[in-house]
């Protein structure tokens, strides 16, 4: 493969893999996609989210829930795609997916996974506002999945990503209350007690609330839902859907046709 990424005019770009590389990336990935490694929290909060955006896009689109590949057809942007953990089930699924993410290291990794995988999956280097400047064809569903919380501007970020949903389309955002809840939980014990999470994975100040996100959502021209609470289950050692929006939640915004 050629040493030389492919660019769009201003847009992100779809870096290559050089041989000398595949061994290094091959061994990231691995650690990406191993479900005991330090990436183990996500393997665990993976199939409740996974769950909840098929479903809900079934029923957004109207789909058929019994077919193998419900989100055929559709065209899919995962925003802060990291090594691919969401982006692959959702190739499965049958969506054209698009995963992004800032960090060129992440998208060569989800890369070389997705060819170890047989998936056909557009990864490219670069941020939301970069597909803006590139002109690109709005999705039909956007996947903005704990990342709200990493970025300079929570406001401006979800603005412009609400400028790439399609008409008829939707995003599904998750991320972590500001609360004294998500303080006490998702960063002194998830970080510093359980260590499930490196020291300083999260900044509290950074933390938004679902109020916040309706609320640029809504301005940038979108429906907000009301939001979907998650909670960790100790004894089953798994996550699921509750009526908990104190720490983590889900929220899903739709453009109108």
């Amino acid at each position: 493969m050629s040493q030389a990424s492919q660019t769009t005019a201003q847009g992100p770009s779809r870096p290559s893999i050089d041989p000398e590389e595949v061994e290094k990336f091959s061994a990231m990935a691995a650690d990406w996609w191993d479900p005991t490694g330090k990436f183990r929290p996500l393997h665990r909060f993976n199939p409740v989210r996974l769950e909840f955006i098929r479903d809900t896009a079934q029923r957004h689109f109207g789909l058929d829930g019994e077919a193998r590949r419900p989100l055929e057809g559709l065209r899919l942007l995962d925003i802060g795609c990291g090594g691919g953990l969401v982006s692959e089930p959702m190739a499965r699924l049958g969506a054209k997916v698009t995963g992004v993410d800032a960090s060129e290291a992440n998208i060569k990794t989800a890369i070389t996974h997705a060819g170890q995988s047989g998936l056909d999956i557009d990864y490219r280097a670069g941020t939301a506002e970069q597909l803006l400047e590139a002109d690109e064809a709005p999705f039909d569903i956007i996947l903005n999945l704990e990342v709200v919380e990493h970025v300079a501007d929570p406001r401006t970020f979800l603005s412009d990503t609400a400028r790439l949903v399609a008409p008829g389309g939707m995003m599904v955002v998750a991320t972590i209350n500001r609360t004294p809840k998500a303080f006490a939980l998702a960063i002194v014990g998830a970080e510093y007690v359980l260590r499930w999470l490196p020291r300083g994975t999260h900044s509290f100040d950074k933390l938004v609330k679902p109020a916040e996100v309706s609320g640029a959502l809504e301005k940038a021209g979108l429906a907000a839902q009301e939001p979907q609470g998650v909670s960790f289950q100790p004894l089953s050692n798994s996550w699921r859907l509750s009526k908990d929006t104190k720490v983590n939640y889900m929220l899903v915004a739709t453009r109108a046709e």
